[in-house]
C-alpha cells in the first residue's frame, strides 16, 4: 500500500482542506504515514496569505523536495493558496513537483497522487465540502474544526482572500447539522465553526440569520459541550445572533471579530469602514446581551498611511475596549493586493515597533481581565470559585502538567490553563476530552494555573449507524532529512505546523555545550541529565529557550499528577 504524508501550513480553514484531501486518499487506499523517510508521496498543502507565510510554504516545497532525492519520496505535490498565485511557476522553477492543486481542486488530489493530473487552468475556486465528503480529522477526538463557508466577497484592500478562495459561498444548512452530530457521536466536546466571514453564513442560499439558526440548531446536540465560531464580522453581527449566543448554554459566551483598526481614515483605506466609537458601541451592546462574553479581535499595524496621530487612535482605543485577547499583525506588502499600489508606506522599524507598543498596552489589560474573571475571593461559595474546562490532555512543555482550556478559550490561538492536579481525592484522574470544574490558583496576562475538583460525567453513548473515519497511527517522533525539514505531525497524527527540527548548531540550553544539528528540536539537550534539569523549559515552537517557567524550588505535590506551576514568563501567544 503506498504511503503519503501531507505538510499542512497557515490557518484552520487549510487544515480542514488538508483533513478532506486525506480522507480522499485513504478511501482511494493509500495509507498516511507521518514519518518522511517512509512516505512515497508527499503533499504540501500552503498558505500565502501574506509574505511570511508565503516563504514558509517556498520553504517547505524545496525542503520535501529533497526527498526526491535522498529519501523514499516519488512523488511530490503541492496544494492549497500558494498555488492559486503561482500556478505554472511552481512547476517550472521546482522540477521535483510532480503536480499542482488549487484550493477549487481539493477533491482532484487522488487524480494528481496517480499521475493523472498535472496542472489545471486557472479558474476561479468552486469547491465545497460536505458531510459525505470524505475527512480525517487529525485534531485531538474532543475537537473539531467545521467549515461552514468558503470564500470572501469584501473588498479589504490588504487581502488576497478572494483570489486565493474564490466567492462567497455557504455550505448546506442541514449538511453542517449532519457532519456536527457525527463528529460528537465520535466523540467531539466542542465543534468550531469556521470560514473567512462566518456571520455572512446562508445569505447566499437566501436564508435570514442564518448564522443564528445554525448555532440554534446546534446547540440541541446532545453530545456537544460547546460550539463556537470564529472569524465575525463587525457590519454582520446582529442583535439576533448575540441574542442566541446569550440563550444557550452550549454556545460559548466568545465572540472572535477581527476589527483591523480603529482610525476612520485608516479603515477607509483598507475598505473596511466604520471607526473605533462605532466599534466601541457594539463591544457594549456584545456585553450587555451576553454577560461575561470573551471578546478577542485582531489589528493591522503600519498600514499604508498610518500616521502617528492615526496609530495613537488606535492605543487609545484598545485602552478603551479593554479585550480579553487581541492579535497585532505587522503590515506586509503583497504584490496583488489593492493596498500594494498605495502612497506613504510606513518603514519596517516603525512598523514593528508600533506593534511592540500596542502589545505592551494589552498584555497589561489582558492581566488585569484575567485576574479579575477568574482570582475569585475565598469568601465566596466554592462553586462561584471554580470554572468548566475541557481537558486537552498533558503539557508539551512538561508531562507533569496538563492543559485545559475554559469557555473563554479558543483551541490553538488564546492562552491556556495549566492544570498541576488532575487527581481527586477519591482516585479518579482526569483523562483527555474530559469536562472538569476546576479551581483556578494563579492567573497571568495568557495563561492561568487551576486543578480539577470535580469530573463531570461523559455523555453516555448512542446506538447509531454512523461510521467512525479510519483509525490513523498516531505520530511518532518526526525524523530530519539532509536539510533539516521534518514531515510535521498535525496535532496526534499527521500533520503539524508548529514543530520542526533544528537547522543548525546550537548550544545545550542548560550547560552552553554545543549540540549537534542533528538533535530534534525536541531534545536540544547534551544530555538527558541536562533535560531533567531544564524541567520543561525548552520552546520547542520557536526554537528559543525561554526563562524558566517551572521553578525548580517550588517543584512540590501530594503524588505524581502534582506540581506547582509558575507563570511569570514571556509569552508568544501574542497573536
Amino acid at each position: 500500500m503506498t504511503k503519503v504524508g501531507f505538510v499542512s501550513l497557515g490557518c484552520p480553514k487549510n487544515l480542514v482542506d488538508s483533513e478532506v484531501m486525506m480522507g480522499i486518499l485513504a478511501r482511494g487506499g493509500y495509507e498516511l504515514t507521518p514519518r518522511a523517510d517512509e512516505a512515497e508521496v508527499l503533499v504540501v498543502n500552503t498558505c500565502s496569505f501574506i509574505e511570511a507565510a508565503q516563504k514558509e510554504s517556498v520553504d517547505a516545497i524545496l525542503e520535501m523536495a529533497e526527498h526526491k532525492k535522498f529519501g523514499a519520496a516519488k512523488k511530490l505535490i503541492v496544494a492549497g493558496c500558494l498555488v492559486e498565485r503561482f500556478r505554472a511557476q511552481i512547476l517550472e522553477q521546482v522540477p521535483e513537483v510532480d503536480a499542482v492543486v488549487g484550493t477549487g481542486e481539493v477533491e482532484r488530489i487522488l487524480e494528481a497522487v496517480e499521475g493523472d493530473l498535472r496542472i489545471l487552468p486557472a479558474q476561479p475556486p468552486a469547491f465545497l465540502y460536505h458531510d459525505l465528503t470524505p475527512r480525517i480529522v487529525t485534531t485531538p477526538k474532543h475537537a473539531a474544526y467545521i467549515k461552514i463557508a468558503e470564500g470572501c466577497d469584501h473588498p479589504c484592500t490588504f487581502c488576497i482572500i478572494p483570489e486565493l478562495r474564490g466567492k462567497f459561498r455557504s455550505r448546506r444548512f442541514e449538511s453542517v447539522v449532519r457532519e456536527a452530530e457525527n463528529l460528537a457521536k465520535a466523540g467531539a466536546r466542542e465543534i468550531t465553526l469556521i470560514g473567512q466571514d462566518t456571520t455572512s453564513y446562508g445569505e447566499d442560499l437566501g436564508l435570514r440569520d442564518g448564522l443564528a439558526n445554525l448555532l440554534e440548531k446546534l446547540a440541541q446536540v446532545d453530545e456537544l459541550l460547546w460550539v463556537r465560531f470564529l472569524y465575525a464580522y463587525p457590519n454582520r453581527v446582529t442583535q439576533k445572533l448575540l441574542d442566541t449566543l446569550a440563550a444557550h448554554l452550549k454556545l460559548a459566551k466568545y465572540m472572535d471579530m477581527p476589527l483591523q483598526h480603529a482610525s476612520r481614515s485608516v479603515l477607509a483605506r483598507m475598505k473596511r469602514g466604520s471607526n473605533g466609537d462605532a466599534f466601541l458601541k457594539l463591544l457594549e451592546r456584545m456585553r450587555a446581551t451576553i454577560p461575561g462574553v470573551a471578546l478577542r479581535t485582531s489589528f493591522i499595524v503600519g498600514f499604508p498611511g498610518e500616521t502617528e496621530s492615526d496609530f495613537e487612535e488606535l492605543c487609545d482605543f484598545v485602552k478603551a475596549a479593554k479585550l480579553d485577547w487581541m492579535g497585532v499583525f505587522e503590515y506586509s506588502d503583497v504584490d496583488n493586493a489593492e493596498s500594494f499600489g498605495l502612497d506613504e508606506k510606513v518603514d519596517a522599524k516603525t512598523i514593528t515597533d508600533r506593534r511592540s507598543r500596542l502589545m505592551a498596552i494589552q498584555r497589561k489589560i489582558s492581566r488585569e481581565n484575567m485576574r479579575a474573571k477568574y482570582l475569585r475571593t475565598k469568601t465566596r461559595r466554592s462553586q462561584e470559585r471554580t470554572f468548566t474546562a475541557l481537558v486537552e490532555g498533558p503539557s508539551k512543555d512538561n508531562p507533569l502538567v496538563w492543559e485545559a482550556r475554559l469557555e473563554s478559550m479558543a483551541p490553538e490561538i488564546d492562552g491556556k490553563l495549566y492544570l498541576t492536579d488532575i487527581e481527586l481525592p477519591n482516585g479518579y484522574v482526569a483523562d483527555a476530552g474530559d469536562v472538569a470544574r476546576v479551581e483556578i490558583t494563579k492567573a497571568d496576562a495568557y495563561d492561568l494555573i487551576g486543578r480539577v475538583v470535580e469530573i463531570l460525567p461523559r455523555p453516555a453513548a448512542r446506538d447509531n449507524d454512523f461510521v467512525a473515519p479510519p483509525a490513523v497511527p498516531p505520530a511518532e517522533k518526526l525524523h530530519r532529512i539532509a536539510t533539516g525539514a521534518p514531515l510535521r505531525g498535525l496535532a496526534r497524527v499527521i500533520l503539524s505546523t508548529r514543530r520542526a527540527t533544528c537547522s543548525m548548531k546550537h548550544k545545550c540550553p542548560i550547560c552552553k555545550v554545543e549540540t549537534d544539528s542533528a538533535i530534534h528540536a525536541d531534545f536540544p539537550f547534551c544530555s538527558e541529565r541536562c533535560r531533567e534539569r531544564d524541567l520543561g523549559n525548552w520552546a520547542s515552537e520557536k526554537y528559543v529557550v525561554s526563562d524558566p517557567i517551572f521553578d525548580e524550588e517550588r517543584i512540590t505535590g501530594s503524588g505524581r499528577n502534582t506540581v506547582i506551576l509558575d507563570l511569570e514568563k514571556p509569552n508568544d501567544r501574542e497573536n
